[in-house]
């Protein structure tokens, strides 16, 4: 061996640093599994004591959480055929006159069912703002509680029912439309789907009335007007739908849409499921409790590797030439 050899192979004063591969795995903070079983064993009772506070944590609120409970109606779109037959056939002639002759389309329902406006007039009508907002209610004073600049109004109830309260749900491929009302008393769920039931169907029979009246008395001002005999054919037969839709109207209890199935008092609550808490409540304890074990595990290593006695001290080797 050269001595050009010998010096490319050794340089004096150069240092190197050997570290065991377990140092290294330990420095990464990497916990296998027989490390993490280690760790389970020697914290148990920290295990079982987290697990406990959480398992009873969830029973605590399974069991003093409001019951609620869910009444449904089915309701179908009411079927008016004839509506729909005069509908194609004087279409064009009432797109002319401006006149609204309905349509199959249930989009106009739907948006009235699910409407902030209906909610109101329900609420109203039936006197359920001290019944929906009873946790603001003060029965022994017979007030609201609080100052009165923030007494809850009648928006307050609206905005709960249509949150919490009211659910409309389509079914396209049917065409079932399912009102559901959640309480926490089952009786007073089912009596009011059934009533929203039948106010949806009255309000849009009234809505129905009015057009067909407002339409009735506009084609016989304009039948007046006219001396052409074509065209007083043609407001007679737009006369004799807006007559024919003024019967169904006033006839039909079931305007808008056909009650299916009606809401009967439910037996089973629908919140809340106190199985399924209390299973995630265990389960939420068991992984704190593994969190705090790995983090107590880290700490105490990094306590450990400050000391002066550190037991992963790297070893200096050093070559001369």
């Amino acid at each position: 061996m050269t001595s050009t050899d010998s010096d490319a192979e050794a340089k004096p004063g150069r240092l190197y640093y050997l570290i065991p591969r377990e140092e290294l795995t330990e420095e990464r903070g990497d916990i296998d599994l027989p490390k993490l079983a280690s760790l389970l064993l020697d914290g148990k009772w920290l295990v079982i004591l987290v697990t406990s506070i959480f398992l009873m944590a969830g029973l605590a609120y399974a069991l003093l959480a409001t019951e609620r409970y869910r009444a449904e109606v089915l309701l179908i779109p009411a079927d008016d055929g004839a509506a729909r037959g005069l509908t194609a056939q004087f279409g064009g002639l009432a797109q002319l006159a401006g006149l609204n002759l309905g349509s199959a389309d249930i989009s106009e329902q739907l948006a009235v069912l699910k409407s902030e406006g209906f909610a109101r007039s329900f609420i109203e009508r039936e006197d359920l703002l001290r019944i929906i907002l009873h946790d603001e209610w003060d029965e022994t004073r017979n007030e609201w509680r609080g100052s009165p600049e923030n007494w809850p109004d009648v928006r307050d109830a609206v905005r709960i029912f249509d949150n919490d309260i009211r659910f409309v749900v389509h079914d396209r491929k049917t065409g079932i439309v399912t009102l559901a009302i959640e309480w926490h008393d089952p009786a007073t769920a089912a009596a009011w789907a059934n009533l929203m039931a039948t106010r949806i169907n009255e309000q849009m029979r009234a809505r129905a009335v009015d057009d067909a009246e407002d339409n009735i008395a506009f084609l016989t001002a304009e039948l007046a007007r006219t001396d052409l005999v074509v065209i007083q054919q043609a407001i007679g037969r737009l006369l004799e739908f807006e007559l024919q839709k003024l019967m169904l109207a006033r006839g039909s209890s079931e305007y808008a849409f056909r009650i299916v199935d009606s809401a009967q008092v439910p037996k089973r609550r629908v919140s809340p499921q106190r199985t399924i808490i209390v299973a995630l409540s265990a389960c939420a304890g068991l992984i704190i409790s593994i969190l705090l074990l790995v983090l107590r595990d880290r700490w105490r290593s990094s306590q450990s590797a400050a000391g002066p006695g550190d037991s992963r001290t790297k070893r200096k080797v050093s070559e001369h030439g």
